[in-house]
């Protein structure tokens, strides 16, 4: 029986089923996205495929309400965030039909010689495998895709088992706007038949976005096969408050930084690193703040945040917290969990000796320290396995660089949040993965960087 299918965790309720792939459909895919690159990559312009890149941003755009509500009863997503979301999927889109051209151009080189010429150019590997998790169901695959086939790859994707609806309605979308037969392809596959893809010598590389476990996972039979891998996993991101001219505003940007998805997201706000002479005051305002943000239904225009994307997603979170509190944090919260619905919570005195203290919690549930100086902020905010994201706020310009710069991190955000855009490579270091998605160096990972060299 497929794995695949549509839990409303609003409900519980099983909505639809959707059937998984044989074995010998497997190499059906595999051959047919392999056939498709040949003519995609060779006989297609980049005006040709931007032309129609560009016109899967512009269906988005036209199906923004079915698309939301699909992913409202995926996995809890509130209708605000969800049409965001869609919308911003259809910025990437058109950003890599705009702007792929000049990213993929040819590269002169000034040789040492001076005799004959030299340039690199950029050409396709061929057919890629896109494995993309449940959190942000269009956008994820909007920044993998995009550039991926602009630059005349062909895709095989295969999505979170909980998103097999908004699967489907993005390989509708690329369909219907004229791509050809195999250039993308949706598959409902289980772990093993991803790892029969990954091995065949067709498959040129493949890039996951999705937990510690699956990234190590995939980047195993990856190696083992000699492909190229891109992975974006957890984050334990930083927010670090040195200093604030407005604490107002900046509690404000806290809170959108943790409950942005319900807390769901790899690059969202986790742990909030602060200064002690502001320790009391940001610590009172943001638990006060935090607190009086509540989960509620999701199809309801305005609701703080929707339930977690799933009831084991859900008992997992409690469960992390119940442990934090036996080994002597202190919680605040408002009530307990219903189902799915998870109430928002500030946890404090969370020390290194709790199991707790170096993982990752995907949910309305904050951590908060205080640190004695520039460089004990910055040993917290380091002291994590993961390096993805971080949060700055300060009123001084060198200092902001100069902490900006001892972060271990992909990524720096300073004095704001939810900044993210197509033109702004995304990735981590450590064991938030490795790779980058979007901007310029989103479009240059699945390449072959071609040398040309004429005497």
């Amino acid at each position: 029986m497929s794995h695949h299918a549509v839990v409303n965790p609003a409900t519980g309720e099983t909505i639809k089923t959707y059937p998984q792939i044989s074995d010998d459909e497997v190499e059906q895919v595999i051959a047919s996205a392999d056939e498709a690159h040949v003519g995609w990559s060779r006989k297609s312009s980049t005006d040709e495929r931007a032309a129609l890149l560009r016109r899967v941003g512009d269906l988005h755009e036209e199906r923004r309400g079915q698309l939301a509500a699909i992913i409202v009863r995926e996995m809890g997503k509130p209708v605000d965030e969800a049409l965001g979301e869609i919308d911003y999927a259809a910025d990437i889109y058109r950003y890599y039909a705009d702007n792929a051209q000049e990213f993929l151009k040819d590269e002169p080189i000034t040789l040492l010689s001076g005799e004959g010429s030299a340039f690199m150019r950029s050409k396709s590997l061929g057919v890629l495998i896109g494995i993309m998790p449940w959190n942000f169901p269009y956008y994820q695959v909007a920044r993998f895709a995009a550039p991926n086939l602009m630059t005349g790859n062909t895709i095989i994707h295969k999505h979170a088992s909980q998103c097999p609806e908004s699967a489907a309605a993005i390989e509708q979308i690329f369909h219907d706007a004229g791509f050809p037969a195999g250039a993308y392809i949706n598959v409902y596959a289980d772990s093993e038949q991803v790892a029969t893809m990954i091995a065949d010598p067709r498959v040129q590389g493949v890039s996951l976005t999705g937990s510690e476990g699956a990234g190590a996972a995939v980047a195993e039979v990856a190696g083992r096969h000699l492909k190229k891998v891109v992975l974006e996993l957890g984050g334990s991101d930083p927010f670090i408050l040195l200093s604030t001219d407005d604490m107002a505003a900046t509690v404000d940007a806290a809170v959108e930084g943790r409950l942005r998805n319900g807390g769901q997201a790899c690059d969202a706000a986790k742990r909030f690193i602060v200064i002690d002479e502001l320790y009391d005051e940001f610590t009172e305002k943001f638990t006060a703040a935090i607190l009086a943000m509540s989960p509620g239904d999701p199809t309801v225009h305005g609701a703080d945040y929707g339930p977690l994307s799933s009831l084991g997603a859900a008992e997992h979170l409690e469960e992390q917290v119940e442990r934090a509190v036996a080994q002597g944090a202190t919680l605040a919260t408002t009530g307990k969990r219903s189902g799915a619905f998870y109430p928002s919570a500030v946890l404090t005195d969370v020390t290194r000796d709790n199991d707790t203290y170096h993982e990752e919690f995907f949910g309305p549930v904050a951590f908060v320290y205080r640190a004695g100086s520039e460089d004990d902020a910055i040993t917290l905010a380091n002291d994590t396995p993961f390096g993805l994201g971080s949060y700055l706020f300060t009123t001084d310009p060198e200092q902001a660089l100069r902490v900006a710069d001892r972060i271990e991190a992909g990524m720096v955000y300073v004095n704001l949040v939810g900044a993210g855009s197509a033109e702004l490579p995304f990735g981590g270091v450590k064991r938030s993965g490795m790779g980058r998605e979007l901007g310029r160096y989103g479009a240059s990972e699945f390449v072959n960087k071609k040398l040309i060299r004429i005497g």
